[in-house]
């Protein structure tokens, strides 16, 4: 029963019972207000058919020094609220209302104390549990994903080898990944950072293995006037545009409504682990400086009309794996 009710509680964790080939990771994206400080902080559990390699982590990665930490604990040091998001590695804790750090290994020092305010999740509900929509139901996918917060306060302080930051006054985003592996080719963008306040997207590509075969997945979420609009396979939104070049990444993504047009500039980011049946052995590469132009337009009499146009600044953004492999995902989903 209780693994069952989990499934309408995406923030918690769900890997209780695993013994191989599983990982949960919680993702923070913190900014400061004058955007200076753009860090994400990482924790999760990693557990491998090799009891010896499964662990807890914490990654902090750091925009501004263009690095990334790797803090390992043993596994049993993680623990987790049986009913809410709430989750301790070691001295340290993280929820929806707060992040707390004390992390050494050594040579580094990285020490937080923020309060977040006002979170705005996606939507969970009876028939759509969160951004994963009917597809949370399917037991055994290989990956799933929730958004905890679109968009949220920050106040407190965090010190990276003595050099203290204020992030009080910034914008958060929490997000989080479970499954046995991260897919083989994605791509994800996300900002919260417009002159409008209040606006903030978040959006994936990604290869999803279905059954025998695989087709290309697509999750967008626009919270705007106090609204999130949901572009998703499962609310049959439809990709019709993916451009990729090595300067950025353009998309169009619709439904009978509403259209998203989303053009996003690369830039140079740092290497984190990233899961693969559960060991963190692949790779990410991940940018948190990157800027996002959307386009916000509705369909009406055969024309579209624009609600909202902007650029999101201190943007993150991820490709991973083959784009022509994304792009021949659309073909077969499509068929």
């Amino acid at each position: 029963m209780k693994k069952i009710l989990s499934i309408w509680n995406p923030g918690g964790y769900h890997g209780a019972g695993k013994t191989r080939d599983y990982f949960e990771g919680w993702y923070f994206k913190c900014v400061s207000r004058d955007e200076r400080a753009a860090l994400a902080v990482i924790p999760g559990v990693s557990i491998t058919a090799d009891a010896e390699r499964s662990h807890a982590f914490i990654m902090v990665a750091d925009a501004a020094g263009q690095k990334a930490q790797y803090f390992r604990f043993p596994l049993s040091e993680f623990r987790a609220h049986p009913k809410r998001f709430e989750i301790r590695i070691g001295p340290n804790f993280f929820s929806l209302a707060r992040l707390g750090l004390d992390l050494t290994d050594g040579l580094s020092r990285v020490r937080a104390d923020l309060a977040f305010s006002r979170p705005r999740p996606w939507p969970v509900r009876l028939f759509s549990p969160g951004v994963m929509g009917w597809y949370a139901f399917v037991p055994d996918m290989e990956c799933y994903h929730g958004v905890l917060s679109f968009d949220h306060g920050i106040a407190g302080r965090i010190a990276i080898d003595g050099v203290s930051i204020d992030m009080t006054g910034g914008k958060g985003y929490i997000e989080k990944d479970w499954g046995a592996s991260m897919p083989s080719s994605w791509i994800w963008m996300q900002t919260n950072h417009f002159d409008e306040d209040g606006v903030s997207l978040f959006g994936s590509v990604a290869k999803i293995p279905w059954r025998k075969s695989w087709f290309t997945g697509t999750i967008f979420g626009l919270l705007y006037k106090g609204k999130i609009f949901r572009f998703t396979t499962t609310t049959g939104a439809r990709l019709v545009r993916l451009d990729v070049d090595p300067e950025r990444i353009a998309v169009r993504v619709e439904d009978r409504k509403f259209v998203l047009e989303i053009e996003a500039d690369r830039r140079e980011g740092v290497e984190l682990p990233a899961p693969s049946l559960g060991d963190m052995t692949a790779k990410v590469r991940e940018t948190l400086r990157s800027k996002i132009r959307v386009g916000f337009f509705e369909r009406k009499g055969g024309k579209d009309g624009l609600l909202f146009s902007g650029l999101g600044r201190s943007a993150g953004l991820e490709l991973v794996g083959r784009v022509d492999e994304l792009l021949k995902g659309l073909k077969t989903h499509e068929s």
